[in-house]
């Protein structure tokens, strides 16, 4: 067993290029911890399951976040949005997402799509007019789907971090 994702095994190999359409989009629970735990080591971010429990947990009290996943009944979950409201002086209210990861088996399947068209419904009913994404330079293939979803490219930037001693 996995300490990071507390999965055993490969993930789900799907038979089709297009998602089931039992995949519903609905949002996260603590309960989803372990899969979204393993999704997150796909995309190489690795968190072990105890941690990402306690993150869901806080995640989900705050309303500026939403936290979505999409799911398969029976088979592991296929992908995870995270998504954030955000008031910026000079740009005003929009979401931000924070997060996009579909399983690699699911990926170009249209889960990616079905979750950012969940996100854009929200902001939506929350009366929001953009939402913003960041894509690492690296990732060729984020870039596309975030063009082909009707994204525009509108700067490249540098993002700077410091740890902070505690």
């Amino acid at each position: 067993m996995d300490e990071v994702s507390g999965m055993k095994g490969e993930p789900h190999k799907l038979g089709t290029n297009e998602p089931s359409k039992a995949v519903r989009i609905r949002r996260a629970a603590v309960a989803d911890a372990a899969e979204i735990a393993r999704l997150s080591a796909q995309f190489g971010h690795p968190v072990p399951v105890k941690d990402m429990r306690a993150r869901i947990a806080v995640l989900d009290a705050m309303p500026s976040q939403q936290l979505m996943v999409a799911e398969d009944p029976g088979i592991r979950l296929l992908g995870w949005i995270q998504v954030e409201r955000r008031l910026v002086l000079t740009a005003g209210e929009r979401v931000e997402i924070i997060g996009l990861v579909v399983d690699a088996a699911a990926r170009r399947r249209g889960v990616g799509t079905l979750l950012v068209n969940a996100v854009q419904q929200w902001a939506l009913a929350e009366n929001l007019g953009a939402i913003v994404v960041r894509s690492n330079v690296v990732r060729d293939a984020s870039h596309e789907f975030y063009l082909a979803s009707g994204f525009t490219r509108v700067k490249t930037q540098h993002i700077y971090s410091k740890s902070l001693p505690g």
